[in-house]
């Protein structure tokens, strides 16, 4: 199992509420190769969410195996990046010092490691800036960079742009892929958009709820870049949609 990036082996996580029991995860089997993106998309309450914090060690409760680099996840840690769908920035530090956090910018090897992000990131000129002098696309640019300069093993993102208009966006998916190509960053990306899930990935795993499980794992061969307006991306989203049937009836959160 050492090859893989990320291993997931019969997991299961179970909540617990004064006398209510809900099962979350039902055993999850995943296995993710150095340098895949891998989107996840399912149903509100499907564990997305619930099984991108037990990669990153969030969460440790939970029957099961999960590896990441050959070894079991036991704590969150610089190997996992782990981009909220807020940008969670401090307010009070400038952009390239929200980048290197506890780092230390007066040393050469994390200001050339800062320096490298922020061009990685489209950053270039706004070092000195605060949050609050940025937008919302350019505040999570600054969260990703930040995960992206402790080279992680694998990069875990919950719904990274859900929050953002449709113009931004796509134009940061479109940034995503540069980066996965210029910096081979193994991704996990949880989103509820379908486009979004064909876009990005090498292969989308489709969950299905209560409990949460793999309903499947659909191979995206399309090459980059991708049209989204293109036959073969139709023909790839009406793949997909097929094994989301289900989604009408138990969800009114697609955006379809």
């Amino acid at each position: 199992m050492g090859e893989f990036v990320l291993t997931i082996h019969q997991l299961n996580k179970t909540f617990f509420t004064d006398e209510n029991r809900t099962q979350a995860l039902s055993g999850i089997n995943l296995q993710v190769k150095d340098n895949e993106i891998i989107t996840i998309i399912g149903p509100s309450g499907c564990g997305k969410s619930t099984l991108l914090k037990i990669v990153a060690g969030l969460d440790l409760d939970y029957d099961g195996i999960v590896l990441v680099g050959g070894s079991q996840v036991e704590s969150p840690g610089r190997d996992k990046g782990f981009i909220f769908q807020e940008h969670r920035l401090f307010p009070w530090l400038t952009v390239e010092k929200n980048i290197a956090a506890d780092l230390d910018l007066k040393d050469p090897e994390v200001r050339a490691k800062v320096d490298r992000v922020i061009e990685l990131v489209k950053l270039k000129g706004f070092e000195k800036s605060y949050p609050k002098q940025l937008s919302g696309g350019m505040s999570q640019r600054v969260a990703i960079a930040r995960a992206l300069i402790r080279n992680p093993k694998i990069l875990l993102l919950d719904e990274p742009f859900g929050a953002l208009d449709a113009f931004t966006r796509s134009h940061l998916q479109e940034s995503l892929l540069d980066i996965w190509k210029e910096n081979q960053t193994t991704m996990l990306l949880v989103t509820h958009d379908i486009d979004e899930a064909i876009f990005l990935a090498n292969r989308i795993v489709v969950m299905d709820a209560r409990p949460g499980k793999i309903k499947g794992i659909i191979p995206v061969e399309l090459h980059h870049p991708r049209n989204r307006a293109g036959v073969a991306f139709m023909e790839m989203r009406k793949e997909v949609l097929k094994v989301l049937e289900y989604a009408e009836e138990t969800s009114n959160s697609w955006e379809i």
